[in-house]
């Protein structure tokens, strides 16, 4: 049966890896051609090339993305230009976004089906105010109380709870991923999975149909049906140049009855779990929670869900209280967020900033990927220079080479201003947390890197003065022991080396 897949995903890719180099050679052919009309054609696209400029200039986004393309015009003047146009007027989100907007609406009352805690936060710690108010009164992701949180450094720690909590489900289970991959993991949730589908639940499974290029069939969807599973394979690729292939879900999220959820920075595979080896001892963290912080997980998935046309699932119909009030006692404060590419918003983004610039004593960041614009750099500099102890730890082994150069391209700079870097020698750490000053932390799946900070959907959970802040403190100082401290003499270059990560950092935002 592997064999078989592996047979069906490899001839999925070859086609479509063939489409793609159809239409580059396409282009190129095109436009190096000779002949009056070429020259007449030159010129067109040059001035084509001069108006995209303009263009780029005064778009509203981010600076690392108009120096790229701005570059990129300078270096090919003629096909530069017309590259722009043909990648970008192919995406229309005008209708995902009308569809993101009118979820958002539709559901923004059931967020407040468990009350709204705001109030008890600010009362009880005035000092998160900016944070809170800002997730909850402008991003629409609420403050919740009642809720039990357990934070899990290991994939193996994480994967045998899952499993236990699939099985307590009554009513439905609805899981969120960026890639799947046959294997025991897969094989064991899909499993329980299918039996809780035969048994009458509500099982539904969102996919990213990019992050599981290279490892599902294309009709895995109805594969899924034969199991009782119904499925939504989000943003399908196809072979034409677009940037609408740029905005994936990056999204982890398992909702069980609405009371109980995971997320962090763990897929469907068996490397997250140490079941086979890649780069390594694979490190990652998650977190779960229980009670009312869990509905805001599940509501985040069915904005999601109800993207499909012709799909929509009632909000409302499935909170889990309606009958009695959630009896599970507070641990701190939670509150779960989400981010889209499609409104420009970073949130991600803006949750990483207001802990950076809040902290006073430390900031402690686990991520696989260390590419960042100029505000997060700004922030994590200014930091340091403060007199906050600020430390990061990255992969020793990386499962991108050119991402990973890019990466330590930032080391001087961060080095320089006094954080203190970290590479894990174990194996490839794959968790994306934060934690400040033994009050405030966040799981989540958002890496430091352009493309999960503006591209993606991505989503955390943002925890206020609960047990979870103390466990990602003590997971960091563990992890410290056994990771390399990166050295300023490590960050000297030869004049070549220094070119090609200066190089590298322009095209940072493509990474």
């Amino acid at each position: 049966m592997k064999k078989k897949l592996s047979r069906v995903v490899f001839r999925r890719r070859v086609f479509v890896i063939f489409i793609l180099l159809a239409q580059i050679i396409f282009l190129v052919f095109l436009l190096a051609g000779t002949g009056i009309y070429i020259r007449y054609a030159n010129w067109i696209l040059n001035l084509i090339s001069i108006g995209v400029c303009i263009h780029v200039l005064n778009r509203h986004t981010k600076a690392g993305y108009k120096i790229t393309w701005i570059f990129l015009i300078m270096l090919f003047p003629i096909f530069g230009g017309i590259l722009y146009i043909f990648f970008h007027s192919q995406s229309n989100p005008r209708k995902l976004t009308r569809i993101i907007h009118k979820n958002k609406q539709a559901s923004e009352a059931s967020f407040y089906l468990c009350g709204n805690r705001l109030p008890d936060l600010l009362k009880a710690y005035p000092e998160f105010k900016p944070q809170a108010r800002y997730l909850q009164d402008y991003a629409g992701f609420p403050v919740y109380t009642n809720t039990q949180t357990i934070y899990f450094d290991s994939g193996e720690a994480y994967f045998a709870r899952v499993l236990e909590e699939l099985e307590k489900a009554r009513h439905y289970i609805f899981l969120e991923f960026f890639i799947l991959r046959e294997g025991v993991m897969l094989n064991s949730i899909l499993a329980i999975l299918e039996r809780k589908a035969r048994e009458g639940l509500d099982v539904r499974l969102i996919y990213d149909d990019l992050g599981c290029f290279m490892s599902l069939p294309a009709n895995y969807k109805s594969l899924l049906a034969e199991k009782g599973i119904k499925s939504f394979v989000f943003n399908p690729f196809r072979p034409i140049l677009s940037s609408l292939q740029n905005n994936r879900d990056h999204r982890k999220i398992i909702a069980i009855d609405g009371k109980v959820a995971f997320t962090g920075g763990l897929n469907l595979a068996d490397e997250y779990i140490n079941a086979v080896e890649r780069y390594g001892h694979w490190k990652d963290a998650a977190i779960m929670l229980e009670g009312e912080g869990a509905w805001s997980l599940t509501l985040i998935f069915l904005q999601m869900w109800n993207i499909q046309p012709g799909e929509y699932a009632s909000y409302e119909s499935f909170y889990p209280w309606k009958e009695s009030p959630c009896e599970i006692a507070s641990d701190g404060f939670v509150q779960p967020y989400a981010d889209s590419p499609i409104d420009a918003e970073n949130v991600g983004e803006h949750v990483y900033i207001q802990i950076i610039n809040k902290a006073k004593k430390y900031v402690y960041i686990n991520t696989p990927y260390l590419i960042v614009d100029d505000n997060l750099l700004s922030a994590l500099t200014l930091a340091a220079k403060s007199g906050v102890d600020v430390k990061i730890i990255t992969p020793h082994r990386w499962d991108k080479w050119i991402v990973a150069t890019t990466s330590r391209s930032y080391y001087h700079q961060l080095i320089a201003a006094g954080v203190k870097l970290y590479e894990y020698t174990a194996g490839f750490n794959h968790g994306k947390t934060f934690v400040s000053d033994d009050s405030v932390a966040t799981v989540g799946t958002t890496n430091l890197d352009f493309r999960s900070l503006y591209l993606h959907f991505e989503c955390g959970v943002l925890v206020y003065q609960s047990n979870v802040v103390q466990a990602v403190k003590e997971d960091f100082l563990r992890t410290i022991p056994i990771s390399h401290e990166i050295t300023p003499r490590e960050c000297i270059h030869n004049n070549f080396q220094q070119l090609m990560l200066d190089v590298l950092r322009i095209f940072a935002p493509l990474m």
